[in-house]
């Protein structure tokens, strides 16, 4: 097939939409398919398409029903879909409506959807393949936060811990990720002054990150809203365990009896998971058996499996277009 792989991330982006366009355009080449990438539908002839974020790419969208009507068209929705934007946002809810196939990216992930639009709804997970060595350090116990400056992931709240941990010197938080504002760049310093034990290393290279992620005893997911965070599959298979706000695109990766969490926003909650992460081996050890659990669910392989069967299951000029599908078109005019 020949598919046209539409992400509103452009190509030096580091954000993770960027990375999952790559990862599938190579995983879809390495099936046999010819994948063109782009930030919008050019126009070229396609057999499919496969669009990233439903509300940004929603004009490549409409454009392609147009063009090409008996083409299959698949949407995947983000973090910011699910949890904001299908909820209130006009363009999305039409995207949803004209998508012959909807892919979201851990389990929970459908329940976030109108019931009329979960038959056609399938769940691939994000996969990673970290190859850098685990050697945390053995004098400190290092908590690792990656993710860019934005409100959606709560930064600063594992920076905000450290306050109810003064008396754990040996903690220390390395935080990754870029400031997308002014205003989070001098709070990211500001808490740096506040507490030498938080670093905020700002944006570093993708093979940088992985390497941090694997010499921390642990990495902390914060955030508000998250389609399924890639950095949990990388951090399942560095062998490090996770600390994740309980919001349910974190419980849809690491499963409803996972024992890390803590209530979104909490800082004294957090303190708490960190304290005893740091101080009880045994409940570190349970965190690590956990997410060793989770980790056949993000390996490549079964990632590369999971979009052979959603092309597989799309025969271009014989998908009979849904009734949604006619009620999106309608929507956009």
């Amino acid at each position: 097939m020949k598919v046209a792989l539409v992400t509103p991330a452009g190509a030096r982006s580091r954000s993770g939409n960027r990375h999952t366009a790559v990862r599938w355009a190579a995983m879809l080449r390495a099936l046999g398919h010819k994948v063109r990438v782009s930030v919008s539908w050019d126009g070229q002839a396609a057999d499919v398409m496969i669009s990233l974020h439903a509300r940004r790419s929603h004009a490549s969208i409409v454009r392609f029903r147009e063009q090409c009507p008996d083409s299959p068209l698949v949407v995947v929705l983000t973090g910011t879909d699910l949890y904001r934007d299908i909820h209130k946002d006009r363009d999305a809810r039409a995207s949803l409506a004209l998508a012959d196939r909807l892919v979201v990216l851990q389990e929970m992930g459908r329940l976030e959807l109108p019931a009329r639009f979960r038959r056609k709804t399938r769940v691939i997970y994000q996969s990673a393949d970290v190859h850098a060595p685990r050697k945390p350090p053995s004098r400190r116990f290092r908590v690792a936060v990656i993710g860019h400056l934005r409100e959606e992931k709560d930064p600063f709240r594992t920076a905000l811990a450290l306050a109810h941990l003064r008396d754990l010197p040996e903690i220390e938080v390395v935080h990754l990720g870029q400031a997308l504002s002014p205003e989070t760049a001098r709070e990211a310093r500001r808490l740096m002054r506040a507490d030498p034990r938080y670093r905020w290393l700002g944006n570093v290279p993708h093979w940088a990150a992985l390497r941090w992620l694997s010499r921390s005893h642990v990495l902390v997911v914060s955030s508000r809203m998250e389609g399924g965070a890639n950095v949990i599959c990388e951090a399942a298979a560095a062998g490090t365990p996770v600390i994740a706000s309980r919001i349910s695109g974190n419980v849809g990766m690491l499963g409803r009896g996972y024992l890390g969490y803590y209530p979104l926003a909490d800082e004294h909650a957090l303190a708490r998971q960190i304290r005893r992460v740091a101080r009880d081996p045994r409940y570190y050890a349970r965190l690590k058996r956990f997410v060793a659990a989770r980790r056949a669910l993000f390996r490549p392989n079964a990632e590369q499996e999971g979009l052979r069967r959603l092309l597989a299951g799309l025969k271009p000029g014989q998908l009979p277009r849904s009734r949604s599908s006619r009620t999106g078109a309608k929507l956009r005019r």
